[in-house]
């Protein structure tokens, strides 16, 4: 026997964490997803093109002007009635991140399961800042005369 208490002699590396372990670090993003479902599964249900079911955009209501995420939820709506044209139509920049972020979350749920962090690092500035430079530039370009195709 070794001093770890391994009567083959050999060591345990490599095992990685126990299951519980592994259950608890996966439980943030099992919530996301779960959340995520509900969420989807409520648009699915209560149809976002019938007034009165959800509160609308504050910056609509208050200025008259789309902001980036306006025709999200109608978007979503028709995403699970499978209708894509449609949901382009009403936030083309939604349907075209939704790839990106579920690729994220699988990203985070499978290094969670692993015990590993999400990102070794921090992502590099100069990509959240063109981030927000989409999300400004796509709110702005929805509101002017030559963007009406991507206004909802």
């Amino acid at each position: 026997m070794t001093a770890t208490g391994d009567p083959g002699g050999g060591s345990r590396q490599g095992t990685g964490p126990g299951i519980g372990r592994r259950l608890c670090s996966a439980l943030p993003s099992a919530a996301v997803a779960a959340v995520a479902a509900a969420g989807t599964v409520l648009v699915a249900v209560v149809d976002p093109n019938e007034p009165g079911h959800y509160p609308p955009c504050p910056l609509l209501a208050l200025t008259g002007l789309y902001c980036p995420g306006c025709g999200t939820l109608r978007a979503l709506h028709a995403l699970t009635r499978g209708d894509v044209g449609t949901a382009l139509g009403l936030n083309a920049l939604f349907v075209v991140l939704l790839p990106v972020a579920a690729a994220l979350w699988v990203r985070w749920a499978v290094r969670s399961w692993q015990g590993r962090p999400f990102a070794e690092k921090a992502p590099h500035p100069a990509i959240v800042w063109a981030f927000l430079a989409l999300l400004i530039s796509y709110g702005v370009v929805r509101n002017l005369p030559f963007g009406q195709f991507l206004a909802p």
